[in-house]
């Protein structure tokens, strides 16, 4: 575990605990309780981020990630906390009384903490935000516990989003995040199909523990260099070229310019239509076409989420 420095440990901490996968609006009521608890007590804001999901640990499979650990920890810092490492396997056969005591109050000299309703720590997951307030209370710690977010009368969590990616449900799935769903993947080089209908693009294959969108067609925009630019997106496997292999495959409007070996991230903004096979490769041209034009109209109208 990455510790503290003398003067941070001195000064104390405004703990945000959570795994905090997406970031989604729940989270953020989470992460800015802590933010704003520290701002009035000048402590540091600080989150834990595991080496390990604990499911995966615990049952040997997880669900699949909406953002990547980098992802997570540069938005983290972005928001003003310092993100301390934490390997889980030290601490998994650790009770919700030991974890409190070695590792919050030892390790972090916490002064509050901020969680979600539903919170679970501690061997077995016994923990919970009810013992969280009992045991630090005792030490003089104030534990804010966050209830259920919600939108439209549906609960928020990272369960829900999944499922919305899954299902094409990109708008909804942005709502609960509070943000574009993004990916941020290094491009390689495809086949060169795009540059041969006048179409070039770049194309990024998902990590395997990464959540996979639904197949389709979407207007979707690029950053590249700090700098956004409008772009159409297609994520399957290229029925109409004969392709076999899951990619998301990128045109990038008013863009020239060698990206090949880079990380770039994609946000999707809108899903327009399924993945199609399509008669010949002139269709798939007309049909690339139609999706430009109906991604820059959406794109004109759509105020982006931050």
């Amino acid at each position: 575990m990455l510790c503290l420095t003398k003067e941070e440990r001195e000064k104390g901490t405004a703990v945000a605990l959570g795994y905090f996968d997406g970031i989604h609006i729940g989270h953020r009521a989470v992460l800015q309780k802590a933010l704003s608890y520290a701002k009035e007590k000048d402590l540091v804001p600080t989150v834990m981020l595991f080496d390990i999901h604990p499911r995966k640990l615990v049952s040997g499979s997880l669900p699949p990630m909406l953002m990547s650990e980098n992802q997570k920890r540069e938005a983290l810092k972005e928001m003003g906390f310092r993100v301390v490492d934490f390997n889980f396997r030290e601490s998994v056969n650790l009770s919700p009384e030991e974890f409190t005591e070695k590792i919050l109050l030892e390790k972090l000299n916490v002064k509050f903490v901020s969680c979600g309703y539903d919170y679970r720590y501690g061997k077995g997951g016994k923990g919970n935000a009810e013992t969280l307030k009992e045991s630090l209370g005792k030490k003089g710690v104030e534990v804010f516990t966050v209830p259920a977010v919600e939108l439209n009368g549906e609960v928020v969590s990272s369960t829900k989003i999944r499922q919305l990616i899954a299902e094409g449900e990109a708008e909804k799935a942005n709502s609960m995040l509070g943000k574009e769903f993004s990916y941020h993947i290094l491009v390689e080089k495809g086949d060169g199909i795009g540059h041969t209908i006048g179409t070039p693009t770049i194309n990024q294959y998902f990590p395997e523990d990464f959540i996979v969108p639904k197949y389709g067609v979407y207007a979707s925009r690029v950053k590249i260099e700090g700098e956004l630019y409008p772009s159409v997106t297609n994520v399957g496997i290229r029925p109409t070229v004969g392709g076999t292999s899951l990619r998301s495959e990128t045109c990038i409007f008013d863009f020239s310019g060698n990206l090949y070996g880079k990380e770039v991230e994609v946000y999707l903004v809108k899903y327009l239509r399924e993945e199609k096979k399509f008669s010949s490769v002139d269709e798939l041209k007309k049909a690339i076409e139609s999706d430009i034009h109906k991604c820059k109209e959406v794109l004109k109208n759509e105020k982006r989420k931050s």
